[in-house]
């Protein structure tokens, strides 16, 4: 009899173990974002480049269409990530190289401990003692918060390439930048803090192998790769090359005004294409 009992359990637990490992939140096994490989760029000659220009921008995430850019929001979602999670877990583990927030030309790499320590924060606060009613300080340790991240700048050429007839542009560098906190009163304050630049060619192996939110079709998980391939953002233009190197912001002082002349540089790289056809 207590054989018996003892089969019917271990059958039991068996039967439930395996009903658990069984168990799919969804109707079939999502496996084409976890095996994609990068598209390789097209094959580019210095001679083929007829035109090309230089181009900072920034990209607001808290914009409606940029919001997959820091999906999942309620951070609920199992095996998921945003984009800064997945670069900045890169950086820590030394999976990804993070360079100088000043170097977008990538000549200054940081180490692991530099790239470990940024965002990271140690302050003091006041604590009651509620017997004593003694206020004393105490240290306190705060570690990096993706949700601090608030934009990102974007480094990118943009090239005519007469050998496929295209006005093509290829990113260069990503940087994630979060809200300067002021430290004695903690409010945040005017200015943007750069965190670190990162090679995109090199990212990319990363961000394609990582979904993001798609608001028509849950069945088609984009990539992160895809957004920035696919230009899938909505950005502003803050800066072209020029021979002093020089902002919108630093000779366009009103906000508006800057607006105007991110989209007239806009208006430029689409006016230079199109003036090379004739109909």
């Amino acid at each position: 009899m207590k054989k018996i009992l003892v089969l019917f359990a271990f059958g039991v637990l068996s039967s439930l173990f395996a009903s658990a490992q069984t168990v799919l939140d969804g109707v079939y096994v999502k496996e084409h974002v976890q095996t994609r490989k990068v598209v390789p760029y097209a094959p580019l000659r210095e001679a083929d480049v007829m035109w090309s220009k230089r181009i900072w921008r920034y990209i607001d995430i808290n914009e409606k269409i940029n919001l997959p850019l820091k999906w999942p929001l309620s951070h609920s979602i199992k095996d998921r990530k945003s984009l800064i999670d997945v670069l900045h877990d890169a950086v820590k583990e030394g999976t990804l190289t993070a360079y100088n927030s000043t170097d977008d030309e990538f000549t200054t790499p940081l180490t692991q401990t530099e790239a470990q320590a940024l965002g990271v924060r140690d302050d003091t606060t006041d604590v009651v003692d509620p017997t004593t009613g003694e206020t004393t300080q105490k240290m306190v340790h705060e570690e990096f918060k993706g949700d601090n991240v608030i934009k990102y700048r974007i480094k990118e050429d943009w090239f005519f390439d007469r050998q496929r007839s295209v006005m093509d542009v290829r990113i260069i560098g990503i940087a994630p930048i979060m809200q300067k906190i002021n430290k004695e009163t903690g409010e945040a304050m005017e200015g943007d803090l750069v965190l670190y630049w990162v090679y995109f060619p090199e990212a990319r192996k990363l961000l394609v192998n990582n979904e993001v939110f798609n608001r028509f079709n849950d069945s088609e998980r984009r990539s992160f790769d895809d957004i920035f391939m696919k230009r899938m953002f909505s950005s502003v233009i803050f800066k072209e090359s020029n021979v002093i190197d020089r902002r919108i912001q630093d000779y366009k002082t009103n906000p508006l005004d800057a607006l105007l002349e991110a989209q007239k540089i806009k208006d430029d790289l689409f006016n230079m294409e199109h003036d090379l056809w004739e109909y």
